[in-house]
């Protein structure tokens, strides 16, 4: 795959959604979990969906189970949970695997671009992010423990 824009996700309802509806966006691709220790970070997700989607971020939510299963939810209750606990606005995505055989093409191919310290493709933890310029590339890679406020410098550098 060429570029981000080349991927094809389910969203948190099984409908099909082509990244490229996010063409010339800057996107925050995060993947999630209900019951972590970095659960609070939605609160400072929607706060950047809020303050920068008319200038062109998009947060994009991931649900993962794989790391302590704390996502053991389904697809609603998941999004039930961000609706009601965190007003989560931003879109939310099926459930998906990041790490693994079968981890889905889309952390694949960003986990490629940004590998993480030492160059280690492997995620960690949940609340890993990456930042995706206008033109779809990958322009940096955050740890769980980094804010979402902690980004905000880079995001505007890139709107």
């Amino acid at each position: 795959m060429a570029s981000i824009y080349d991927f094809t996700v389910d969203d948190i309802h099984g409908k099909k959604v082509r990244l490229d509806r996010y063409r010339d966006r800057v996107l925050l691709i995060v993947n999630t979990a209900s019951k972590c220790g970095f659960t609070p970070q939605y609160k400072g997700l929607e706060a950047l969906h809020a303050k920068y989607h008319k200038k062109g971020l998009d947060v994009l939510g991931f649900p993962c189970n794989q790391f302590g299963a704390q996502e053991p939810g389904t697809e609603d209750e998941i999004a039930q949970f961000c609706e009601i606990n965190y007003g989560v606005t931003f879109p939310l995505f099926a459930k998906v695997d990041v790490n693994g055989d079968d981890a889905a093409p889309l952390y694949k191919y960003l986990k490629a671009a940004q590998p993480g310290l030492l160059g280690t493709e492997a995620i960690k933890w949940n609340f890993t992010k990456f930042l995706v310029d206008r033109k779809g590339r990958v322009l940096k890679r955050y740890a769980p423990n980094d804010t979402p406020e902690s980004l905000a410098g880079d995001i505007e550098k890139a709107l």
